[in-house]
């Protein structure tokens, strides 16, 4: 088994994921590994940071896919005995002009953004190393998509003691009122990517809480964080930040050095906390 630390990134193919993996290969004292769910963009982004001069590895992960998760969660306690660093950056959303019903898109953005990254948190959770990081990508449309939802519902998102559970039956609910058509006047926000974000800003905050009662001592930090708006294929070409100036508060919360026992548990955007 390997002693070397190790980093892992998911969606890292394009975009900011690529970004993060950039950096982490110039600041992380380990190895660094590109997933992708298609092994041959995979390859080609990890060959185009070769070529400048960087060093990661790919390992095969679709976060929509179980068996791909428990596949990669074997692999690194197999080779490493677990994880050191964990981003959870893959995500997608709908361009504001297509024409896919509503309800379908809350479907699938939802399976990817929440669920997703919940089965992968699940399975990886638990190889965190003492002192690890774990970085989920959310975004600053959270907390305005909060803002637009019912106070009862903001309430139950903003609740210190909702469980996993209770997370992830709310956001089945908004699937389920979405397909219906009736989501808005139940008190949902009419965004598909923003309420999945709420599910993984509320997720980070169920998991950072868990980790210190599991895990007290241990050191590991968890927090949610927004890269800004960034030119990628989702948020298109008019974006103010480059993948690359996306990539720095991913990094900064991935890289906190030893000791540090703050930010935890919070969305951090610009490296600065957001209040929740």
């Amino acid at each position: 088994m390997s002693r070397v630390r190790v980093a892992v990134v998911t969606g890292g193919n394009k975009g900011v994921g690529l970004a993060i993996v950039r950096s982490l290969c110039k600041q992380f004292q380990g190895d660094v590994y590109l997933t992708a769910r298609n092994p041959k963009l995979g390859e080609e982004a990890v060959k185009t940071l070769n070529n400048e001069g960087l060093s990661p590895l790919f390992h095969q992960l679709d976060i929509n896919d179980p068996a791909s998760i428990r596949t990669l969660r074997d692999f690194l306690k197999e080779k490493y005995g677990g994880l050191d660093v964990l981003i959870n950056n893959a995500g997608i959303a709908f361009k504001v002009a297509d024409q896919t019903p509503f309800g379908t898109q809350a479907e699938v953005t939802m399976k990817t953004n929440y669920n997703g990254t919940r089965d992968v948190s699940n399975e990886l959770l638990p190889l965190i190393k003492p002192n690890g990081r774990v970085v989920n990508v959310s975004s600053m449309v959270s907390p305005s998509a909060l803002a637009k939802c019912s106070p009862e519902l903001q309430e139950r998102f903003r609740s210190d003691s909702i469980t996993e559970d209770e997370l992830t039956k709310l956001m089945e609910k908004f699937v389920e009122d979405a397909k219906e058509g009736v989501h808005q006047e139940r008190g949902w926000a009419n965004t598909a990517y923003g309420v999945s974000k709420i599910g993984v800003t509320v997720l980070s905050r169920i998991q950072a809480r868990q980790l210190k009662e599991t895990r007290k001592g241990e050191g590991i930090i968890l927090n949610a964080c927004c890269p800004g708006w960034v030119r990628t294929d989702m948020a298109g070409p008019n974006a103010t930040k480059s993948p690359d100036e996306g990539a720095v508060t991913p990094v900064y919360l991935a890289l906190l050095p030893t000791g540090v026992d703050s930010p935890y548990g919070e969305l951090v955007s610009e490296k600065k906390v957001v209040p929740w």
